[in-house]
């Protein structure tokens, strides 16, 4: 069993109203070794809390995400850190439309499998 860190991504449309849609998770293990972030954007929810919503500009900057976690020079500045400041790095506190919720803990032995039970229980849309 390994510890490790996870956010809720969130799409946050109209940062004066609060209102937001989990749009994906983030997910770290030093320990592993293991640091991704997964993204599935419900546009519909989006949408019911902003109509106006520039969707291009959403995507792109969720796209980051997934990037930054993979690092490397594709990822710019922030991609060259080591995984556990890249995940510091994208789990700061933020007021824009993209934010991240506060960071909790657990212990798990497979990552992608978290992550995975992370996205259904509190990214996608209940059945």
């Amino acid at each position: 069993m390994h510890a490790y860190d996870y956010a809720l991504i969130r799409v946050v449309p109209r940062v004066e109203r609060g209102e937001f849609v989990n749009a994906g998770v983030v997910v770290s293990c030093k320990a592993g070794g293991f640091l991704e972030a997964r993204i599935e954007l419900d546009e519909a929810r989006l949408r019911a809390l902003d109509a106006q919503v520039d969707m291009d500009t959403v995507r792109a900057h969720l796209e980051a995400f997934a990037a930054i976690c993979a690092g490397g020079d594709s990822a710019g500045p922030i991609g060259r850190l080591p995984a556990r400041e890249r995940f510091r790095w994208l789990t700061a506190p933020r007021s824009t439309v993209i934010q991240t919720s506060p960071v909790h803990s657990g212990r798990c032995d497979d990552h992608a499998t978290m992550l995975e039970r992370l996205l259904d229980t509190m990214v996608r849309a209940p059945a």
